[in-house]
């Protein structure tokens, strides 16, 4: 399975996931360009995807939903509610309602060689989820815009080989920048997203020996740096006296707001 990020962040998210046979993009909240350019670095095409996996309808996450599903007709799963709000995202243009597959959190569905396994996540959006994607060797994830995690959520990113996990923010960058008060507490409250401290605290959580590479993604563009993502989750991980592991154990990197990371390939 191989696994990157064209985008992540705040400002527009776009991950390819898949096998020698298979391939699924989760989101598509950046221009149809921009995706296509993406996916063009490492040889696949936007309209080589089995499916689009959508988490939730912020602008940020299905901005260019509208022009890849009018060019390349690809099959668009994601949950009743999510579905209902896109569909009332005049800003999208008009969607061919074929095209729609309702999905529910907690119950699997295959693509072809991968068996997706949507959860649910806190977030302030309609009906929102994260996925987990397996094969018959491999199982990734990609988790973010949570506002906090449980035990249901650490259950759901076990076993991991590879993930891409929310570290949105530095608390005390957001607590004296510039953003409303109303919006600090959204991004800080049970609804809104993942600091880096807390990314860390999760992860130690979920290490195990064998896990390949974890991209930390969805950084806030005015309140995370990714050099302070990445070692405040380090740093979390290493303090956790619950977990035998230290941060410097594995591949861990920030994937960028607007250049494709790396290609994982497990």
């Amino acid at each position: 399975m191989d696994f990157f990020s064209i985008a992540s962040g705040s400002s527009g998210n776009c991950i390819c996931v898949g096998d020698d046979s298979t391939h699924v993009m989760i989101d598509a909240g950046i221009s149809g360009k921009r995706i296509e350019a993406g996916m063009n670095q490492y040889d696949y095409t936007t309209a080589d995807m089995a499916g689009l996996l959508v988490t939730h309808e912020h602008s940020d996450h299905v901005s260019g939903l509208g022009v890849i599903s009018r060019k390349y007709h690809i099959p668009i799963y994601a949950t009743a509610g999510t579905i209902r709000a896109i569909r009332s995202m005049k800003s999208l243009g008009a969607i061919d309602d074929t095209l729609f597959h309702v999905i529910k959190a907690d119950e699997d569905f295959s693509i072809g060689s991968l068996n997706i396994h949507p959860f649910k996540i806190s977030h302030d959006a309609a009906d929102p989820v994260a996925y987990r994607i397996e094969n018959t060797k491999s199982k990734v994830a990609v988790c973010t815009d949570l506002g906090y995690y449980d035990g249901y959520i650490v259950e759901n990113l076990t076993n991991l080989d590879a993930m891409l996990l929310e570290a949105n923010h530095d608390i005390h960058m957001l607590e004296v920048g510039t953003y409303p008060y109303p919006l600090k507490q959204r991004i800080l409250g049970k609804y809104g997203h993942l600091s880096n401290e807390a990314s860390g605290q999760l992860l130690s959580q979920v290490l195990h020996d064998n896990i390949k590479h974890v991209f930390l993604g969805h950084l806030s563009h005015e309140n995370n740096y990714p050099d302070l993502a990445y070692e405040t989750v380090r740093l979390e991980v290493t303090m956790d006296k619950a977990t035998p592991y230290s941060g410097s154990d594995f591949d861990i990197t920030v994937a960028s707001r607007s250049e494709v990371s790396e290609r994982i390939v497990i």
